[in-house]
C-alpha cells in the first residue's frame, strides 16, 4: 500500500513510502490514515481485489454498525473475506502489498474471545488486528490477554486498537483516574497496540449533543476536554499514535464546484474559515486541521470519498519538513529556520521533529498547503 496512489503523476518533494501489515510497528502506527468503518455484513472483497476501495485501512464492524441478530452473518462474511483474499494472493492475482490494513471491530470482550477462537492462521495473515469498543479499565486486561492468546495460536502479529469512548473517559470526576489506569494496564502490551482511537460520537451522546455540519467536535466543550486529556495521557513522548474522532457528514459536490477550488488560495481559505468546496467537506478539512495541530494522526471516516481529503491533510509541507530535518541534525541550542523567520529550538522541538519526519515518510512531502488541492484532484503539481 502507498498513500495517494490515485494520483501517480503528482510530483512530491519526498514521495510517500510503501507499507503493508508487516511494516514495523513504529512506522505502521502512522499508516492508518483515514480509516473507513463499514458494517461487518458488507461484501467488499471484490473491491479490494480490484483496488476500487481507495483506502489504505478499513474496519469491518460487528458492533454499532450492525444489528445484534446479524452478528453470525457478519462473522461469516468477515472470515470468508479473509479466505477469499488469501486465495487471490495464492493465485497471484494480488500481492500482500495490495491488501489494505484490515481490522475487525468486535462487539464486546466476550465476542472477541469467541470470534478470535474461530480465526485460522491463514485468515490471520490477511488481518491486521482488532478494534475494542468501550475499552475501559474493567475489561482491558481480559481483552489484552485474549489478544496475546490469539497471537500465540495463529503465529502471526495481530494488533489491538482500544477505543476510548465510555463514561469513564467522558465524565470529569472519573477521567484522570481512568486514563492513568488504562495507561498502566496497556504499558506491558504496548508492542501489540497499534493505535489509540477515540469515540467522539459516543462521548457526545452521553451529553445529549451532536456537532453540526458547520461546527467541529472541538466546539463541544465536554468532548473537547475529554479529547485533550486523552492526548495528555497517550500522546506524551510519541509513545502512541492517537487517531482523531469520526466526521459524521457525507460530502456531495458538483464538478464545477471542485474546478472553482483551483482558483482559490486553499491555505488562507482553510485558516480564515472561508468557503472551500461545500459545508460537508469544508467542515471535515477544518476539523482535520485542528486534529493535526493537536497531535492526532489519522481519522475515522464513514465514506470512502473522505479518504483522500484526510490523507492529503496529513502530508507534510516542505518548510516544516526542512525544519524537522534541521532540528534532528543539530546537536543543541537554537538555530534560525530557513523559512518564514522561525526559531528552531533543538531541545523543545525535538519530539515534534521526530513526528514530522515519520509523517513525511508515510504521507509524503508537498511544496505547500495549496498543493493539497492538486493532490486530491489528481492534478500534476
Amino acid at each position: 500500500m502507498k498513500f495517494h496512489s490515485y494520483n501517480p503523476s503528482f510530483h512530491f518533494v519526498k514521495a510517500p513510502m510503501e507499507f503493508n501489515k508487516d511494516t514495523d510497528r513504529d512506522t505502521l502506527q502512522y499508516c492508518l490514515g483515514s480509516t473507513l468503518y463499514m458494517p461487518g455484513t458488507k461484501d467488499i472483497k471484490d473491491k479490494v481485489v480490484n483496488k476500487q476501495l481507495d483506502v489504505t485501512s478499513f474496519v469491518m464492524c460487528c458492533e454499532d454498525a450492525i444489528k445484534e441478530e446479524d452478528l453470525p452473518v457478519a462473522e461469516q462474511n468477515i472470515l470468508s473475506t479473509m479466505d477469499y483474499l488469501a486465495d487471490k494472493i495464492d493465485a497471484g492475482v494480488i500481492s500482500c502489498d495490495d491488501i489494505p490494513l484490515i481490522f475487525v471491530r468486535v462487539r464486546n470482550p466476550e465476542h472477541f474471545k469467541s470470534f478470535a477462537a474461530k480465526i485460522t492462521a491463514r485468515q490471520a495473515n490477511i488481518l491486521t488486528g482488532f478494534n475494542f469498543p468501550k475499552f475501559n479499565s474493567r475489561n482491558a486486561l481480559g481483552v489484552l490477554q485474549t489478544l496475546v492468546e490469539v497471537n500465540k495460536r495463529v503465529g502471526t502479529l495481530l494488533y489491538g486498537m482500544p477505543i476510548l469512548e465510555g463514561e469513564e473517559c467522558a465524565f470529569r470526576e472519573s477521567r484522570n483516574q481512568e486514563l492513568l489506569l488504562l495507561r498502566n494496564i496497556l504499558e506491558p502490551y504496548k508492542d501489540l497496540i497499534l493505535n489509540i482511537r477515540v469515540g467522539g460520537t459516543d462521548m457526545s451522546s452521553l451529553f445529549g449533543v451532536r456537532r453540526g455540519i458547520n461546527s467541529s467536535v472541538y466546539d463541544i466543550m465536554p468532548v473537547r476536554d475529554a479529547l485533550s486529556d486523552i492526548l495528555n495521557f497517550f500522546n506524551r513522548f510519541n509513545d502512541y499514535c492517537v487517531s482523531a474522532a469520526v466526521w459524521e457528514y457525507f460530502r456531495v459536490y458538483k464538478e464545477d464546484d471542485i474546478n472553482d477550488v483551483i482558483k482559490k488560495d486553499f491555505h488562507n481559505a482553510l485558516i480564515k474559515g472561508q468557503d472551500i468546496i461545500n459545508p460537508a467537506i469544508d467542515g471535515l478539512l477544518k476539523e482535520v486541521l485542528v486534529d493535526r495541530a493537536n497531535g492526532f494522526v489519522g481519522k475515522t471516516i464513514i465514506h470512502p470519498t473522505h479518504a483522500k481529503f484526510v490523507n492529503a491533510m496529513f502530508t507534510v509541507v516542505e518548510e516544516e519538513y526542512n525544519d524537522a530535518i534541521q532540528i534532528l541534525n543539530t546537536s543543541g541550542g537554537v538555530i534560525k529556520s530557513k523559512g518564514r523567520g522561525k526559531m528552531n529550538e533543538i531541545g523543545p522541538h525535538h519530539r515534534w521533529a521526530e513526528k514530522i519526519v515519520k509523517r513525511a515518510n508515510v504521507y509524503g512531502v508537498i511544496k505547500n498547503e495549496d498543493s493539497i488541492i492538486n493532490l486530491v484532484l489528481g492534478h500534476d503539481e
